[in-house]
């Protein structure tokens, strides 16, 4: 039972930062509103991916070199940025997920799952954490290290996809209410704004590595 109460501290821990308001639960809400829930769910994989990397990074012991160098730190986080802003330009002139009509959309997964992927690999905060808050649940005396971590990986991604599932749900029922014609083209005009307050929000909130 001692065994146990790590891991249900770590997944408690990690429950409460994932259901905090962030750049990733904005953009699936947006997202899944302006594209249903197809694309919703294919970002969601992407963003489990991504943060799943970043997971094996900590575990190889890669995440450190990301936090002490600054110029990797800097490139990540204004890739990041530019990227977001890029992803709102196509949506606003309607190259998007949400540009065609809707059964279009449910067609094309791909481009939702890679653009969830780019962007947690461009999030240097992914790497803090794993070296912040996880290495605290690591316990030296249990095992491999390297083990622990890759365990303890899987079980943030597993309940940040849970969380990220739910919205995609919500929002996707939403915008089956709303998705009309005289509808898509103001959606698409919410969604790259929303892009563009997420990459304000993302420079913002990984201005500093510590």
């Amino acid at each position: 039972m001692a065994d146990i109460h790590p891991l249900l501290a770590f997944a408690l821990t990690s429950f409460v930062i994932e259901i905090t308001p962030g750049p990733n639960m904005t953009y699936l809400a947006a997202l899944s509103l302006s594209s249903g829930t197809r694309a919703g769910f294919a970002a969601v994989g992407g963003i489990a991916l991504g943060l799943m990397t970043y997971g094996v990074i900590a575990a190889l012991g890669l995440a450190a070199v990301i936090e002490s160098s600054p110029l990797l730190y800097g490139l990540l986080r204004w890739g990041g940025v530019l990227y977001l802003l890029w992803l709102a330009w196509e949506a606003w002139s309607g190259q998007t997920d949400g540009a065609s009509d809707r059964g279009s959309d449910s067609e094309r997964p791909w481009p939702a799952f890679r653009r969830g992927l780019i962007t947690n690999l461009l999030n240097p905060k992914a790497a803090v954490f794993y070296l912040t808050i996880l290495p605290e649940f690591v316990r030296p005396d249990a095992g491999s290290v390297v083990s622990q971590t890759l365990v303890l990986s899987l079980l943030y991604v597993a309940i940040a996809t849970l969380i990220h599932a739910v919205i995609v749900t919500l929002a996707g029922a939403l915008q089956s209410t709303i998705d009309v014609a005289n509808n898509r083209r103001p959606i698409r005009a919410a969604f790259a704004l929303a892009l563009v307050g997420i990459a304000v929000w993302f420079a913002v909130t990984t201005g500093q590595p510590r």
